[in-house]
Protein backbone atom coordinates (compact mmCIF):
# COMPACT_ATOMS: atom_id res chain seq x y z
CA UNK A 1 0.00 0.00 0.00
CA UNK A 2 2.25 3.01 -1.46
CA UNK A 3 1.77 6.27 0.50
CA UNK A 4 3.11 9.65 -1.62
CA UNK A 5 3.68 11.08 2.00
CA UNK A 6 6.82 8.95 2.33
CA UNK A 7 8.79 10.15 -1.28
CA UNK A 8 11.48 12.56 -1.20
CA UNK A 9 10.52 16.10 0.82
CA UNK A 10 11.24 18.12 -2.45
CA UNK A 11 7.56 16.73 -3.69
CA UNK A 12 4.48 19.15 -2.10
CA UNK A 13 1.88 16.44 -1.80
CA UNK A 14 3.68 14.31 0.72
CA UNK A 15 3.95 15.80 3.49
CA UNK A 16 0.23 16.37 4.90
CA UNK A 17 -0.84 13.02 4.66
CA UNK A 18 2.38 11.62 6.79
CA UNK A 19 1.66 14.65 9.41
CA UNK A 20 -2.08 13.97 9.84
CA UNK A 21 -1.19 10.19 10.58
CA UNK A 22 1.72 10.90 12.91
CA UNK A 23 -0.58 13.49 14.89
CA UNK A 24 -3.02 10.66 15.39
CA UNK A 25 -0.34 8.44 16.81
CA UNK A 26 1.68 11.39 18.96
CA UNK A 27 -0.93 14.32 19.50
CA UNK A 28 -4.14 13.02 19.81
CA UNK A 29 -3.33 10.61 22.97
CA UNK A 30 -0.90 13.29 24.43
CA UNK A 31 -4.35 15.93 24.12
CA UNK A 32 -7.27 13.78 25.38
CA UNK A 33 -8.90 14.59 28.23
CA UNK A 34 -11.32 12.83 28.63
CA UNK A 35 -11.11 9.62 30.55
CA UNK A 36 -13.52 7.50 32.75
CA UNK A 37 -12.48 5.70 35.99
CA UNK A 38 -10.82 3.44 37.23
CA UNK A 39 -7.76 4.42 35.21
CA UNK A 40 -6.90 8.24 34.01
CA UNK A 41 -4.37 7.48 31.40
CA UNK A 42 -6.14 3.86 29.67
CA UNK A 43 -7.62 6.17 26.91
CA UNK A 44 -4.78 7.77 25.93
CA UNK A 45 -2.72 4.60 25.63
CA UNK A 46 -4.97 3.36 23.50
CA UNK A 47 -5.22 6.30 21.55
CA UNK A 48 -1.57 5.92 21.06
CA UNK A 49 -1.72 2.00 20.37
CA UNK A 50 -4.30 2.88 17.42
CA UNK A 51 -2.29 5.97 15.93
CA UNK A 52 0.52 4.31 15.95
CA UNK A 53 -0.41 0.47 14.69
CA UNK A 54 -2.25 2.90 11.90
CA UNK A 55 1.02 4.52 10.86
CA UNK A 56 3.24 1.75 11.34
CA UNK A 57 1.16 -0.31 9.22
CA UNK A 58 1.54 2.35 6.27
CA UNK A 59 4.76 2.72 6.62
CA UNK A 60 5.52 -1.18 6.87
CA UNK A 61 3.95 -1.35 3.55
CA UNK A 62 5.70 1.58 1.81
CA UNK A 63 9.57 1.52 3.48
CA UNK A 64 11.69 0.13 0.83
CA UNK A 65 13.77 -2.78 1.79
CA UNK A 66 17.53 -1.68 0.76
CA UNK A 67 20.55 -3.58 1.26
CA UNK A 68 20.82 -5.16 4.53
CA UNK A 69 24.22 -6.45 6.22
CA UNK A 70 24.79 -8.49 9.26
CA UNK A 71 27.01 -5.97 11.05
CA UNK A 72 24.63 -2.64 10.37
CA UNK A 73 21.66 -4.13 11.69
CA UNK A 74 23.77 -5.99 14.93
CA UNK A 75 22.84 -2.79 16.87
CA UNK A 76 18.90 -3.31 15.88
CA UNK A 77 18.92 -7.07 16.95
CA UNK A 78 20.82 -6.11 19.95
CA UNK A 79 17.49 -4.14 21.31
CA UNK A 80 15.16 -6.34 19.78
CA UNK A 81 16.62 -9.36 21.72
CA UNK A 82 16.06 -7.07 24.81
CA UNK A 83 12.71 -5.73 23.96
CA UNK A 84 12.53 -9.47 23.44
CA UNK A 85 14.25 -10.98 26.58
CA UNK A 86 11.72 -8.47 28.57
CA UNK A 87 8.62 -9.86 26.72
CA UNK A 88 10.01 -13.58 27.98
CA UNK A 89 10.22 -12.19 31.80
CA UNK A 90 6.71 -11.18 31.57
CA UNK A 91 5.19 -14.28 30.31
CA UNK A 92 7.23 -16.32 32.93
CA UNK A 93 5.87 -14.19 35.71
CA UNK A 94 2.62 -15.96 34.83
CA UNK A 95 4.48 -19.20 36.72
CA UNK A 96 5.10 -17.03 39.81
CA UNK A 97 1.85 -15.55 40.58
CA UNK A 98 1.01 -12.58 38.56
CA UNK A 99 -2.33 -12.43 37.29
CA UNK A 100 -2.92 -13.09 33.65
CA UNK A 101 -4.76 -9.33 32.72
CA UNK A 102 -1.18 -7.96 33.55
CA UNK A 103 1.06 -10.29 31.65
CA UNK A 104 -0.55 -9.73 28.90
CA UNK A 105 -1.12 -6.05 28.98
CA UNK A 106 2.78 -5.99 29.79
CA UNK A 107 3.93 -8.34 27.70
CA UNK A 108 1.82 -6.77 24.26
CA UNK A 109 3.25 -3.60 24.92
CA UNK A 110 6.55 -4.40 24.54
CA UNK A 111 5.34 -6.29 21.54
CA UNK A 112 3.69 -3.49 20.32
CA UNK A 113 7.50 -1.29 20.61
CA UNK A 114 9.54 -4.46 18.83
CA UNK A 115 6.76 -3.31 16.15
CA UNK A 116 7.51 0.47 15.74
CA UNK A 117 11.48 -0.27 16.99
CA UNK A 118 11.71 -2.24 13.20
CA UNK A 119 9.47 0.32 11.29
CA UNK A 120 11.76 3.06 12.84
CA UNK A 121 14.72 1.07 11.84
CA UNK A 122 13.77 0.65 8.22
CA UNK A 123 12.33 4.49 8.04
CA UNK A 124 16.33 5.19 9.34
CA UNK A 125 17.86 3.56 6.93
CA UNK A 126 16.19 5.07 3.99
CA UNK A 127 17.81 7.88 2.93
CA UNK A 128 15.11 9.30 1.13
CA UNK A 129 12.53 8.27 3.38
CA UNK A 130 13.95 9.10 7.26
CA UNK A 131 13.92 12.83 6.31
CA UNK A 132 10.37 13.50 5.19
CA UNK A 133 9.36 11.15 8.11
CA UNK A 134 11.23 12.20 10.72
CA UNK A 135 9.96 15.72 10.13
CA UNK A 136 5.97 14.46 10.29
CA UNK A 137 7.59 13.30 13.02
CA UNK A 138 8.81 16.94 14.64
CA UNK A 139 5.65 18.42 13.44
CA UNK A 140 3.40 16.11 15.43
CA UNK A 141 5.51 16.93 18.81
CA UNK A 142 5.31 20.49 18.09
CA UNK A 143 1.52 20.64 17.33
CA UNK A 144 1.63 18.39 21.14
CA UNK A 145 3.62 20.44 22.34
CA UNK A 146 2.11 24.16 21.70
CA UNK A 147 -1.57 22.81 22.03
CA UNK A 148 -0.54 21.34 25.60
CA UNK A 149 1.15 25.19 26.63
CA UNK A 150 -2.22 26.43 26.21
CA UNK A 151 -3.58 23.77 28.65
CA UNK A 152 -1.15 24.82 30.82
CA UNK A 153 -1.50 28.42 30.76
CA UNK A 154 -5.78 27.52 31.41
CA UNK A 155 -4.71 25.28 34.17
CA UNK A 156 -2.35 27.92 36.02
CA UNK A 157 -3.91 30.97 35.02
CA UNK A 158 -7.85 29.66 34.81
CA UNK A 159 -8.17 26.54 36.09
CA UNK A 160 -12.05 27.04 36.70
CA UNK A 161 -11.87 26.51 32.30
CA UNK A 162 -10.77 23.08 33.01
CA UNK A 163 -13.55 21.01 32.57
CA UNK A 164 -12.10 17.64 32.60
CA UNK A 165 -13.44 16.48 29.19
CA UNK A 166 -11.55 18.87 26.54
CA UNK A 167 -9.12 20.47 29.57
CA UNK A 168 -7.93 18.29 31.97
CA UNK A 169 -8.55 19.50 35.71
CA UNK A 170 -4.90 19.66 37.52
CA UNK A 171 -3.97 16.48 39.55
CA UNK A 172 -1.63 18.70 41.65
CA UNK A 173 -2.37 21.97 42.91
CA UNK A 174 0.18 24.76 41.74
CA UNK A 175 1.68 22.20 39.19
CA UNK A 176 0.45 21.35 35.06
CA UNK A 177 0.25 18.48 34.18
CA UNK A 178 -1.50 19.31 30.72
CA UNK A 179 -4.22 16.22 29.45
CA UNK A 180 -1.90 14.01 30.13
CA UNK A 181 -2.50 15.02 33.86
CA UNK A 182 0.84 14.72 35.33
CA UNK A 183 3.51 17.15 35.06
CA UNK A 184 6.02 14.99 34.76
CA UNK A 185 4.92 13.67 31.63
CA UNK A 186 4.12 17.26 30.15
CA UNK A 187 7.36 18.46 31.23
CA UNK A 188 8.99 15.44 28.97
CA UNK A 189 6.37 15.98 26.07
CA UNK A 190 7.54 19.40 25.88
CA UNK A 191 11.09 19.21 26.17
CA UNK A 192 10.31 16.21 23.26
CA UNK A 193 8.51 19.50 21.51
CA UNK A 194 11.42 21.57 21.77
CA UNK A 195 13.73 18.84 20.11
CA UNK A 196 11.68 19.03 17.33
CA UNK A 197 11.01 22.78 17.03
CA UNK A 198 14.83 22.93 16.93
CA UNK A 199 14.82 20.35 13.99
CA UNK A 200 12.17 21.38 11.85
CA UNK A 201 14.36 25.41 12.56
CA UNK A 202 17.29 23.36 11.18
CA UNK A 203 15.62 22.34 8.06
CA UNK A 204 14.84 25.76 7.35
CA UNK A 205 18.09 27.27 8.27
CA UNK A 206 19.53 24.72 5.02
CA UNK A 207 18.06 26.98 2.99
CA UNK A 208 19.30 30.73 3.77
CA UNK A 209 17.71 32.32 0.28
CA UNK A 210 14.73 31.54 1.32
CA UNK A 211 12.29 34.46 2.24
CA UNK A 212 10.83 33.30 4.90
CA UNK A 213 14.01 32.41 6.88
CA UNK A 214 13.23 35.45 8.94
CA UNK A 215 9.64 34.70 10.21
CA UNK A 216 10.65 30.92 10.77
CA UNK A 217 13.14 32.48 13.08
CA UNK A 218 10.95 34.74 15.23
CA UNK A 219 8.36 32.11 14.70
CA UNK A 220 10.57 29.45 16.42
CA UNK A 221 12.18 32.18 19.50
CA UNK A 222 7.87 32.59 20.50
CA UNK A 223 7.53 28.75 20.07
CA UNK A 224 10.60 28.31 21.78
CA UNK A 225 9.85 30.71 25.40
CA UNK A 226 6.23 29.23 25.38
CA UNK A 227 7.42 25.41 25.86
CA UNK A 228 9.75 26.44 28.11
CA UNK A 229 7.57 28.82 30.18
CA UNK A 230 5.51 25.47 30.11
CA UNK A 231 7.85 23.22 31.79
CA UNK A 232 8.57 25.94 34.84
CA UNK A 233 4.50 25.55 34.79
CA UNK A 234 5.05 21.43 35.62
CA UNK A 235 7.85 22.52 38.18
CA UNK A 236 9.37 19.30 36.93
CA UNK A 237 13.10 19.36 38.44
CA UNK A 238 13.38 16.18 35.33
CA UNK A 239 12.09 19.16 32.64
CA UNK A 240 14.61 21.35 34.58
CA UNK A 241 17.57 19.12 33.84
CA UNK A 242 16.16 18.69 30.49
CA UNK A 243 16.57 22.33 29.40
CA UNK A 244 20.10 22.26 30.50
CA UNK A 245 20.81 19.02 28.66
CA UNK A 246 19.39 21.08 25.61
CA UNK A 247 21.80 23.80 26.16
CA UNK A 248 24.40 21.35 26.13
CA UNK A 249 23.63 19.93 23.05
CA UNK A 250 23.81 23.35 21.47
CA UNK A 251 26.89 23.97 22.91
CA UNK A 252 28.84 20.88 21.37
CA UNK A 253 27.10 20.13 18.00
CA UNK A 254 28.86 22.45 15.37
CA UNK A 255 26.72 20.80 12.68
CA UNK A 256 23.86 23.04 13.77
CA UNK A 257 23.69 26.07 11.94
CA UNK A 258 24.49 29.34 14.47
CA UNK A 259 21.01 30.68 14.75
CA UNK A 260 19.85 27.39 16.28
CA UNK A 261 22.62 27.24 18.58
CA UNK A 262 22.05 30.31 19.82
CA UNK A 263 18.52 29.54 20.71
CA UNK A 264 19.10 26.08 22.35
CA UNK A 265 21.70 27.79 24.41
CA UNK A 266 19.26 30.33 25.44
CA UNK A 267 16.95 27.36 27.13
CA UNK A 268 18.29 28.11 30.45
CA UNK A 269 17.95 32.02 30.33
CA UNK A 270 14.20 31.38 29.67
CA UNK A 271 13.75 29.05 31.72
CA UNK A 272 14.89 31.50 34.56
CA UNK A 273 13.34 34.52 33.17
CA UNK A 274 9.88 31.92 32.93
CA UNK A 275 10.17 30.85 36.57
CA UNK A 276 10.23 34.94 38.12
CA UNK A 277 7.30 35.28 36.06
CA UNK A 278 5.29 32.27 36.87
CA UNK A 279 6.35 32.97 40.49
CA UNK A 280 4.96 36.34 40.11
CA UNK A 281 1.83 35.97 37.85
CA UNK A 282 0.21 32.19 39.74
CA UNK A 283 -0.97 31.85 43.13
CA UNK A 284 -0.70 28.70 43.57
CA UNK A 285 2.76 28.06 42.26
CA UNK A 286 4.50 24.97 43.22
CA UNK A 287 7.69 26.35 42.64
CA UNK A 288 9.27 27.01 45.77
CA UNK A 289 7.69 23.93 47.88
CA UNK A 290 8.92 21.64 45.38
CA UNK A 291 12.70 23.05 45.12
CA UNK A 292 12.86 23.38 48.85
CA UNK A 293 11.26 20.64 50.40
CA UNK A 294 11.61 19.04 53.36
CA UNK A 295 12.64 15.69 50.90
CA UNK A 296 13.90 17.22 47.18
CA UNK A 297 13.81 13.79 46.06
CA UNK A 298 10.33 13.41 46.92
CA UNK A 299 10.83 10.08 48.41
CA UNK A 300 13.16 8.97 45.74
CA UNK A 301 16.12 8.25 47.89
CA UNK A 302 14.29 5.81 50.19
CA UNK A 303 12.94 4.23 47.61
CA UNK A 304 16.06 3.47 45.81
CA UNK A 305 17.55 2.81 49.20
CA UNK A 306 15.07 -0.04 49.58
CA UNK A 307 15.20 -1.30 45.69
CA UNK A 308 18.75 -1.76 46.46
CA UNK A 309 17.93 -4.10 49.68
CA UNK A 310 15.84 -6.30 47.65
CA UNK A 311 18.37 -7.05 45.14
CA UNK A 312 20.43 -7.96 47.30
CA UNK A 313 17.81 -10.01 49.07
CA UNK A 314 16.80 -11.48 45.30
CA UNK A 315 20.13 -11.49 43.50
CA UNK A 316 19.67 -14.11 40.90
CA UNK A 317 16.51 -13.96 39.57
CA UNK A 318 14.93 -10.65 41.45
CA UNK A 319 11.49 -10.81 42.16
CA UNK A 320 9.81 -11.15 39.43
CA UNK A 321 8.90 -9.01 36.05
CA UNK A 322 6.32 -6.67 37.34
CA UNK A 323 6.12 -7.80 41.26
CA UNK A 324 8.35 -4.74 42.13
CA UNK A 325 5.26 -3.40 44.35
CA UNK A 326 4.31 -6.54 45.29
CA UNK A 327 7.67 -7.47 46.68
CA UNK A 328 8.71 -4.10 48.51
CA UNK A 329 5.17 -3.44 50.10
CA UNK A 330 5.32 -6.96 51.76
CA UNK A 331 8.83 -7.00 52.64
CA UNK A 332 9.63 -5.25 55.93
CA UNK A 333 11.14 -1.71 55.84
CA UNK A 334 10.48 0.70 58.79
CA UNK A 335 11.93 3.50 57.16
CA UNK A 336 10.02 3.10 54.41
CA UNK A 337 8.32 6.12 52.04
CA UNK A 338 4.58 6.94 52.93
CA UNK A 339 3.70 6.69 49.42
CA UNK A 340 2.36 3.45 48.00
CA UNK A 341 4.96 3.08 45.17
CA UNK A 342 4.29 0.56 42.23
CA UNK A 343 8.04 1.43 40.35
CA UNK A 344 11.13 2.09 41.19
CA UNK A 345 11.43 5.56 39.80
CA UNK A 346 15.14 4.43 37.99
CA UNK A 347 15.06 2.24 34.96
CA UNK A 348 18.25 0.35 35.60
CA UNK A 349 17.05 -0.69 39.14
CA UNK A 350 13.67 -1.31 38.01
CA UNK A 351 15.63 -3.98 35.82
CA UNK A 352 18.03 -5.18 38.30
CA UNK A 353 15.02 -5.45 40.79
CA UNK A 354 12.88 -8.03 38.71
CA UNK A 355 15.22 -9.22 36.72
CA UNK A 356 17.51 -10.32 38.32
CA UNK A 357 21.15 -8.87 38.19
CA UNK A 358 22.23 -11.38 35.52
CA UNK A 359 19.74 -10.80 33.12
CA UNK A 360 19.14 -6.94 33.71
CA UNK A 361 22.65 -6.44 33.55
CA UNK A 362 22.25 -7.77 30.35
CA UNK A 363 19.25 -6.23 29.05
CA UNK A 364 21.21 -2.72 30.22
CA UNK A 365 24.32 -3.57 28.22
CA UNK A 366 22.63 -4.67 25.16
CA UNK A 367 20.52 -1.01 25.13
CA UNK A 368 23.74 0.77 25.92
CA UNK A 369 25.87 -0.87 23.40
CA UNK A 370 23.27 0.11 20.28
CA UNK A 371 22.84 3.26 21.96
CA UNK A 372 26.61 4.12 21.78
CA UNK A 373 26.69 2.44 18.11
CA UNK A 374 24.01 5.36 17.24
CA UNK A 375 25.87 7.93 18.88
CA UNK A 376 29.12 7.37 17.23
CA UNK A 377 27.01 7.23 14.07
CA UNK A 378 24.80 10.23 14.66
CA UNK A 379 28.52 12.27 15.08
CA UNK A 380 30.54 10.83 11.97
CA UNK A 381 26.87 10.87 9.57
CA UNK A 382 26.71 13.92 7.19
CA UNK A 383 25.01 17.39 7.69
CA UNK A 384 21.99 16.46 6.27
CA UNK A 385 21.54 12.94 7.44
CA UNK A 386 23.00 13.77 10.39
CA UNK A 387 20.57 16.32 11.46
CA UNK A 388 18.04 13.81 11.68
CA UNK A 389 19.70 10.86 13.39
CA UNK A 390 21.27 14.03 15.94
CA UNK A 391 17.70 15.14 16.81
CA UNK A 392 16.38 11.36 16.98
CA UNK A 393 19.54 10.49 19.78
CA UNK A 394 18.28 13.41 21.62
CA UNK A 395 15.04 12.52 22.11
CA UNK A 396 16.43 9.44 23.02
CA UNK A 397 18.95 11.11 25.24
CA UNK A 398 16.34 12.99 26.93
CA UNK A 399 13.72 10.13 27.57
CA UNK A 400 16.68 8.02 29.46
CA UNK A 401 17.16 10.88 32.02
CA UNK A 402 13.69 11.16 33.06
CA UNK A 403 13.16 7.53 33.29
CA UNK A 404 16.75 7.66 35.71
CA UNK A 405 13.77 9.39 38.07
CA UNK A 406 10.47 8.04 36.52
CA UNK A 407 8.83 5.61 34.72
CA UNK A 408 7.77 7.46 31.51
CA UNK A 409 8.29 4.06 29.17
CA UNK A 410 5.45 2.05 30.89
CA UNK A 411 3.25 4.53 29.18
CA UNK A 412 2.68 4.26 25.38
CA UNK A 413 2.46 7.67 24.42
CA UNK A 414 6.00 7.72 25.58
CA UNK A 415 7.37 4.06 24.82
CA UNK A 416 6.13 4.10 21.13
CA UNK A 417 7.52 7.19 20.22
CA UNK A 418 10.98 6.19 21.89
CA UNK A 419 11.09 3.37 20.54
CA UNK A 420 10.65 4.83 16.80
CA UNK A 421 12.98 7.34 17.36
CA UNK A 422 15.21 4.55 18.67
CA UNK A 423 14.83 2.74 15.91
CA UNK A 424 15.41 5.92 13.47
CA UNK A 425 18.77 6.43 14.77
CA UNK A 426 19.93 2.30 14.83
CA UNK A 427 18.62 2.88 10.92
CA UNK A 428 20.96 5.62 10.47
CA UNK A 429 24.57 3.69 11.42
CA UNK A 430 26.31 2.53 7.84
CA UNK A 431 28.92 -0.45 6.98
CA UNK A 432 29.53 -2.64 4.84
CA UNK A 433 26.19 -4.22 3.31
CA UNK A 434 25.17 -6.91 1.37
CA UNK A 435 22.35 -7.30 -0.65
CA UNK A 436 19.23 -9.12 1.50
CA UNK A 437 17.34 -12.12 -0.41
CA UNK A 438 13.55 -10.29 -1.77
CA UNK A 439 11.81 -13.51 -0.02
CA UNK A 440 12.82 -12.30 3.48
CA UNK A 441 12.67 -8.72 2.84
CA UNK A 442 8.66 -10.08 1.52
CA UNK A 443 8.54 -11.80 5.14
CA UNK A 444 9.45 -8.91 7.44
CA UNK A 445 7.28 -6.36 5.39
CA UNK A 446 4.40 -9.27 6.03
CA UNK A 447 5.22 -9.70 9.36
CA UNK A 448 5.55 -5.62 10.33
CA UNK A 449 1.89 -5.30 8.17
CA UNK A 450 0.41 -8.26 10.65
CA UNK A 451 2.12 -6.47 13.65
CA UNK A 452 0.78 -3.18 13.19
CA UNK A 453 -2.74 -4.19 12.18
CA UNK A 454 -2.83 -5.96 15.58
CA UNK A 455 -1.92 -2.86 17.63
CA UNK A 456 -5.10 -1.53 16.25
CA UNK A 457 -6.89 -4.33 16.84
CA UNK A 458 -5.69 -4.33 20.30
CA UNK A 459 -6.80 -1.49 20.66
CA UNK A 460 -9.99 -1.51 19.88
CA UNK A 461 -10.70 -4.71 21.92
CA UNK A 462 -8.71 -3.18 25.18
CA UNK A 463 -10.69 -0.10 25.30
CA UNK A 464 -13.99 -2.38 24.91
CA UNK A 465 -13.15 -4.66 27.27
CA UNK A 466 -12.49 -1.55 29.73
CA UNK A 467 -15.67 -0.90 29.84
CA UNK A 468 -16.30 -3.77 31.42
CA UNK A 469 -15.12 -2.69 34.35
CA UNK A 470 -15.66 1.27 33.46
CA UNK A 471 -19.71 0.63 34.65
CA UNK A 472 -18.16 -0.31 38.60
CA UNK A 473 -17.13 2.73 39.24
CA UNK A 474 -19.43 4.99 37.08
CA UNK A 475 -22.16 3.46 36.51
CA UNK A 476 -24.67 4.75 33.95
CA UNK A 477 -28.64 5.36 34.55
CA UNK A 478 -30.71 1.86 34.85
CA UNK A 479 -27.42 0.19 35.39
CA UNK A 480 -27.39 -3.55 36.83
CA UNK A 481 -26.74 -4.13 40.43
CA UNK A 482 -23.27 -3.60 41.92
CA UNK A 483 -22.79 -7.58 41.93
CA UNK A 484 -23.46 -8.28 38.78
CA UNK A 485 -20.94 -5.65 38.12
CA UNK A 486 -18.52 -6.88 39.44
CA UNK A 487 -19.02 -10.11 38.78
CA UNK A 488 -18.89 -9.29 34.82
CA UNK A 489 -15.76 -6.97 35.29
CA UNK A 490 -14.48 -10.11 36.82
CA UNK A 491 -14.58 -11.79 33.48
CA UNK A 492 -12.74 -9.06 31.98
CA UNK A 493 -9.37 -10.51 29.77
CA UNK A 494 -7.27 -7.71 30.46
CA UNK A 495 -8.82 -5.44 33.75
CA UNK A 496 -10.14 -8.41 35.92
CA UNK A 497 -7.91 -7.16 39.00
CA UNK A 498 -10.18 -3.32 39.01
CA UNK A 499 -13.39 -5.79 39.43
CA UNK A 500 -11.35 -7.45 42.14
CA UNK A 501 -10.11 -4.59 43.43
CA UNK A 502 -14.11 -2.90 44.19
CA UNK A 503 -15.25 -7.14 45.23
CA UNK A 504 -12.32 -6.74 47.67
CA UNK A 505 -12.57 -3.82 49.72
CA UNK A 506 -16.72 -3.38 49.26
CA UNK A 507 -17.25 -6.50 50.83
CA UNK A 508 -18.94 -6.48 54.40
CA UNK A 509 -17.07 -9.41 55.18
CA UNK A 510 -13.55 -9.52 52.64
CA UNK A 511 -13.31 -13.65 53.92
CA UNK A 512 -16.56 -14.24 51.42
CA UNK A 513 -14.40 -12.66 48.72
CA UNK A 514 -10.48 -14.24 49.85
CA UNK A 515 -10.31 -15.02 45.90
CA UNK A 516 -10.23 -11.36 44.78
CA UNK A 517 -6.77 -10.31 46.32
CA UNK A 518 -5.07 -13.29 43.99
CA UNK A 519 -5.06 -10.91 41.14
CA UNK A 520 -5.62 -7.08 42.44
CA UNK A 521 -3.09 -7.17 45.03
CA UNK A 522 -0.42 -7.76 42.72
CA UNK A 523 -1.68 -4.57 40.19
CA UNK A 524 -1.55 -1.33 43.11
CA UNK A 525 -1.33 -2.32 46.73
CA UNK A 526 -2.61 0.38 48.85
CA UNK A 527 -4.41 1.24 52.25
CA UNK A 528 -8.04 0.16 51.50
CA UNK A 529 -6.83 -2.89 49.98
CA UNK A 530 -4.34 -4.20 52.41
CA UNK A 531 -6.95 -3.47 55.10
CA UNK A 532 -9.34 -5.48 53.49
CA UNK A 533 -6.86 -8.36 52.43
CA UNK A 534 -5.72 -8.43 56.04
CA UNK A 535 -9.70 -9.11 57.57
CA UNK A 536 -9.59 -11.42 54.81
CA UNK A 537 -6.83 -12.96 55.97
CA UNK A 538 -8.00 -13.42 59.83
CA UNK A 539 -11.82 -14.00 58.71
CA UNK A 540 -10.46 -17.37 56.45
CA UNK A 541 -8.65 -18.52 59.86
CA UNK A 542 -5.01 -17.35 58.57
CA UNK A 543 -4.20 -15.26 61.16
CA UNK A 544 -0.18 -14.90 60.58
CA UNK A 545 -0.20 -13.94 57.31
CA UNK A 546 -3.35 -11.44 58.77
CA UNK A 547 -0.69 -10.40 60.96
CA UNK A 548 2.10 -9.99 58.57
CA UNK A 549 0.05 -7.77 56.10
CA UNK A 550 -1.33 -5.64 58.55
CA UNK A 551 2.54 -4.93 60.17
CA UNK A 552 3.04 -3.63 56.55
CA UNK A 553 0.64 -1.64 56.28
CA UNK A 554 1.55 0.03 59.16
CA UNK A 555 5.18 0.75 57.89
CA UNK A 556 3.53 3.38 56.00
CA UNK A 557 1.71 5.37 58.61
CA UNK A 558 -0.86 6.65 56.30
CA UNK A 559 -3.66 8.22 57.82
CA UNK A 560 -6.54 6.33 56.27
CA UNK A 561 -5.55 3.44 58.03
CA UNK A 562 -5.65 5.22 61.25
CA UNK A 563 -9.03 3.88 62.51
CA UNK A 564 -7.95 0.29 61.75
CA UNK A 565 -5.14 1.05 64.18
CA UNK A 566 -6.89 2.71 66.40
CA UNK A 567 -7.93 -0.36 68.90
CA UNK A 568 -4.00 -0.72 69.21
CA UNK A 569 -3.40 2.70 70.76
CA UNK A 570 -6.31 2.57 73.20
CA UNK A 571 -6.14 1.12 76.62
CA UNK A 572 -6.91 -2.54 77.47
CA UNK A 573 -8.00 -4.58 80.36
CA UNK A 574 -5.57 -7.02 81.29
CA UNK A 575 -7.71 -9.78 80.48
CA UNK A 576 -9.05 -8.13 76.70
CA UNK A 577 -6.96 -9.88 74.12
CA UNK A 578 -5.52 -7.74 71.50
CA UNK A 579 -6.76 -7.41 67.82
CA UNK A 580 -4.72 -9.20 64.72
CA UNK A 581 -3.93 -6.25 63.48
CA UNK A 582 -1.74 -5.06 66.73
CA UNK A 583 0.16 -8.39 67.01
CA UNK A 584 3.02 -9.73 65.12
CA UNK A 585 2.83 -12.76 63.20
CA UNK A 586 4.60 -16.00 65.52
CA UNK A 587 6.76 -17.04 62.01
CA UNK A 588 8.78 -15.83 59.89
CA UNK A 589 7.15 -14.52 56.36
CA UNK A 590 8.04 -13.48 53.73
CA UNK A 591 6.57 -11.85 50.07
CA UNK A 592 6.62 -15.03 48.30
CA UNK A 593 4.74 -16.75 51.40
CA UNK A 594 1.63 -14.38 49.31
CA UNK A 595 1.79 -15.71 45.99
Amino acid sequence: MPLEAVRPPNSPSIKLPLTVLSCAAIAAPALLAFNVPPSATLLNQAAALMGWGTLALVLASSVAFQPESRRESAPARATLAALLMLVVAALAAAAHGLPWPLVVSSAGMLLAACVVLVVGFLVGRSPDQRAPVFNAFCVALCIAGLLSFIVAIIQSFAPQWADGNWIARPATPGRAGGNLRQPNHLSSLLVWSLVALACLHEAWAERPRDPHLAIARVASLFAMAALVFAIVLTVSRTGMVCVVLLAVWGLIDRGLSRFTRVLLLLMPVLYVLSWMLATAGVQTFAGDSQIHGSDPSSSRFGIWANALSLIAQHPWLGVGWGEFNFAWTLTPFPGRPGAFFDHTHNLPLQLLVELGIPLGTLVMALLLWALWKAFVAARRAASTDGLTQRGALVMVLTMAVHSMLEYPLWYAYFLLPMAFAFGICLGGIRETRELAAPAVARRISTALAIGSALLVVGAIVSVLDYMRVVVIFSPPENAAPLSERIADGQRSWLFAHHADYAAGTIAEHPGEALGSFKRSTHYLLDTRLMMAWARALEESGDTDRARYVAQRLREFNNPGAAEFFAPCEAPKAASTPLPFQCLQPTRPLSFEDFR
